[in-house]
């Protein structure tokens, strides 16, 4: 949510999946130190406390680092500290506070909070006007369907369920070996997991944009769904080579590509970027509360779900999911990239049907306005 507010408009698809590349190089850390113990350590408490332990330097050195963050300029606008939130502004973007550029900013800024004090009232820690503002105007009853589909959608996809149960998986596929060969695999996956989201943050989020990544990534997931139920149902069967279980192997990672381009890392942009200013922090919480309850509850149907379709069926579970996702983003899911968080306010007023049409019209009300500005100040702003 920090990120989306502070990023500039070009690149806060890139910055916003940054969030998600460090919980994947988080989740590299975690599963090498455990491989690491488990290899050079002898069994003994030294074991679990090494890796219990182990995360407290990286919490001391976030809790030193969070001191120089720069507050949002939109909080700080928001709660009238408006000399701050100017200050802060011209920090992050290195530019003077008279620039087109920080001006322009500003006065989006400024307009769109004047707007939300309008029509909801000035005090945002009002818990029944955030509640009211979110849950009745029907623009951000859109958002709050469109976050929260969009984290299901993830879950149901299969990715994070592969995550979980990688080990159980590989032995579904014939690859699981010994304990040090599966951490070691596991290890690997996570790591491949990681480049496939940097990846995604420089070459799809903001060049591809939101829509294109998601029907990238969807259907590279569906592909590899199917190709891995369809491989479970011949093994099953007796009849699968070992090239095809090498390639099943080989498709697991892909589909750690696909989840990384799409399902994985956009919900967590829509989550921050979706929302008026008013009412970021409260629909950035609900949708977060939101995608751990459902990522906990497949993780628990998943051995129930795997036992009771002989395996090959739940992958086949999955796929469908995964049309269901492609289906949902051509008709419901605008295309955000390249807009400010003010100019997506005009993206969620049109139908909730049909929404790469809203989104082209505000992208050209957007060029409109960026040429009138071009005329104004007598040269292009930067960064357009």
């Amino acid at each position: 949510m920090s990120i989306v507010e502070i990023a500039p408009a070009e690149i806060r698809g890139l910055l916003a999946v940054w969030f998600s590349v460090a919980m994947c190089l988080s989740s590299v850390c975690a599963v090498f130190t455990v491989y690491g113990v488990y290899i050079h350590v002898s069994a003994s408490r030294l074991q679990y406390q090494i890796v219990w332990f182990s995360p407290c330097i990286f919490f001391s050195l976030l809790i030193i680092a969070s001191f120089f963050l720069s507050e949002s300029p939109r909080w700080l606008w928001l709660v009238g500290r408006h000399d701050d939130a100017i200050t802060t502004l011209v920090k992050i973007r290195g530019l003077p506070a008279d620039h087109p550029r920080v001006r322009s900013e500003l006065d989006d800024i400024q307009e769109a909070i004047r707007k939300e004090t309008e029509d909801f009232g000035g005090s945002r820690s009002q818990v029944l006007g955030v509640l009211k503002e979110t849950f009745t105007v029907p623009e951000n009853l859109r958002r709050v369907q469109q976050t929260l589909i969009c984290y299901a959608l993830a879950q149901l996809s299969g990715a994070n369920s592969i995550t979980s149960y990688f080990v159980p998986i590989l032995k579904l596929l014939g690859n699981a070996g010994g304990n040090t060969h599966s951490l070691f695999l596991t290890g690997m996956y996570s790591m491949s997991k990681f480049f496939f989201t940097l990846i995604a943050s420089f070459f799809f989020v903001d060049a591809l944009g939101r829509r294109g990544s998601l029907f990238v990534g969807a259907g590279l997931q569906m592909i590899s769904d199917i190709y891995i139920g369809v491989y479970l149902k011949y093994k099953q069967a007796g009849t699968a080579s070992d090239a095809s279980s090498q390639a099943a192997l080989a498709l697991i990672f892909f589909h750690a590509l696909g989840y990384a381009i799409g399902l994985f890392v956009l919900p967590y942009v829509f989550g921050g970027e979706l929302w008026p200013n008013r009412i970021r922090s409260f629909g950035g919480a609900l949708s977060q509360c939101f995608h751990w309850l459902f990522f906990f509850a497949m993780n628990f149907a998943v051995p129930s779900l795997l036992s009771s379709t002989n395996n090959w069926g739940a992958f086949l579970f999955f796929a469908a999911w995964c049309f269901l996702a492609i289906c949902y983003v051509f008709f419901m899911v605008p295309e955000t990239s390249g807009l400010s968080v003010e100019e997506i306010d005009d993206v969620f007023r049109g139908p909730w049907f049909n929404a790469y049409k809203s989104s082209r019209r505000v992208r050209a009300t957007t060029l409109e306005a960026e040429d009138l500005e071009q005329v104004a100040y007598g040269t292009t702003p930067p960064g357009r």
